[in-house]
């Protein structure tokens, strides 16, 4: 691994105007970084990548790179490009195991992050180093939210997820797990009890559901919540994924390697959605793929399903009004997600769109003074890297909020 990434690292040219950089949602300095670690400054580039992006250690391994850095490696263009993503792993994974964060003298100024998945993660670490006394509040016993619960331990082990829980109490931040905003308590009490700023980063849990007869019955099931506990699922011997992104394929390439040999994943259009990198696993893991093809009807014996036709731009443009059925013991959807409208729609003044997401200004401050929204609630969902970019920004934001405030 090592010999590898110090290989890779050496074929990095360096350049001037790193389209790499430029092709990272969040701009990793990723030339900086390889000169520091070929210099033997691992620890001080660890940190500059952690300053940069906190979650920098899981992006290393979650994120879409051939359509992010290494896709604008100027190398890919006459070969392969440069493995940015193992130089990162390898880079951010030193740093965090010996990690001495920097933190502000406290200023007693009391801060709520609400949800300990990506954006809560991201939002607690920053507010902690500016000196406020921050308390995370976590629906779960345990931190990470998709991050623990929705992506596969053979894509991001837990036990990373688990530092970050170290790195938040090193710097102060208290965690109150089992928690749910909304039921209890909500944002009301949170200010009453003397928070001063609040943000909101509880992401999209609740599965969309195809609205389609027989998706009661009980073979069928949502595919974030067969993540979350894979092992209490009985599956049969065939499965139908419906859907085209990411979490089709984890969905998919978990239950193959539960020992399943017939797993089809299938697709409305003519494309999926998910990384070029995911479906190939998938493919290469045993999933077969089948396009153009809509599920009407849900039965015991597995799914109707109308062939489509779709336009120049991928989109559904007509469906067959013939459905065959395609057989299944077990059918799993994984369309899309939405947030839990429990905390959003219970906190006065706080406005939300026709999708059900918080509704933000640019700088992550909601229609609710001193409330602050980040993450997935925001934009639906969306990428980890995505969510740590904003996060990073709404801490910026609540930061310049709670200096604006009268002193007492």
């Amino acid at each position: 691994m090592a010999h590898n990434v110090i290989a890779e690292s050496k074929r990095c040219l360096n350049c001037k105007k790193p389209l790499c950089r430029t092709g990272c949602p969040i701009n990793t300095p990723i030339p900086q970084m390889i000169s520091m670690f070929l210099n033997g400054e691992i620890k001080q580039a660890g940190k500059m990548l952690f300053e940069n992006n906190p979650l920098s250690a899981v992006c290393s391994l979650v994120c879409n790179h051939g359509n992010q850095c290494q896709g604008h490696c100027i190398r890919g263009l006459k070969g392969e490009p440069v493995e940015i993503s193992s130089i990162e792993n390898f880079v951010s994974s030193a740093f965090l195991d010996s990690a001495e964060l920097e933190k502000a003298k406290p200023n007693g100024i009391k801060v709520a992050v609400v949800g300990a998945g990506p954006a809560g993660i991201v939002i607690s670490i920053k507010m902690a180093q500016l000196g406020y006394d921050v308390t995370v509040f976590e629906s779960k016993s345990e931190i990470g939210g998709v991050l623990r619960y929705g992506i596969p331990e053979f894509r991001l082990p837990k036990t990373i997820v688990d530092r970050y829980e170290t790195i938040m109490r090193k710097l102060g931040v208290k965690i109150k797990f089992n928690v749910t905003i909304g039921k209890a308590f909500g944002i009301e009490e949170l200010f009453r009890d003397g928070f001063k700023a609040i943000s909101i980063g509880t992401g999209v849990t609740w599965p969309i559901p195809l609205n389609i007869k027989g998706e009661t019955l009980g073979h069928v099931h949502y595919g974030v919540h067969f993540l979350e506990r894979p092992d209490v699922y009985e599956l049969g011997k065939s499965v139908i994924v419906i859907g085209a992104g990411n979490v089709a394929m984890d969905v998919a390439r978990t239950a193959l390697r539960r020992g399943l040999c017939d797993v089809k994943i299938v697709v409305r259009s003519d494309r999926y959605t998910a990384s070029e990198e995911e479906k190939e696993y998938a493919e290469i893991e045993g999933a077969q793929f089948i396009f153009n093809k809509a599920p009407v009807e849900i039965t015991s014996e597995g799914v109707m399903f109308a062939d489509t036709v779709c336009d120049e731009n991928h989109k559904v443009i007509s469906t067959s009004d013939k459905p065959e059925l395609m057989r299944a013991d077990t059918v799993m959807i994984c369309v899309s997600q939405r947030p839990s409208n429990l905390i959003l729609t219970q906190t006065k003044g706080l406005e939300i769109n026709e999708r059900g997401l918080a509704k933000i200004n640019e700088d992550g401050s909601t229609s609710r003074e001193g409330l602050f929204a980040s993450g997935d609630v925001v934009r639906g969902a969306k990428t980890v890297v995505e969510a740590a970019e904003t996060s990073k920004r709404v801490a910026m934001a609540m930061d310049a909020y709670l200096k604006s405030l009268p002193k007492q």
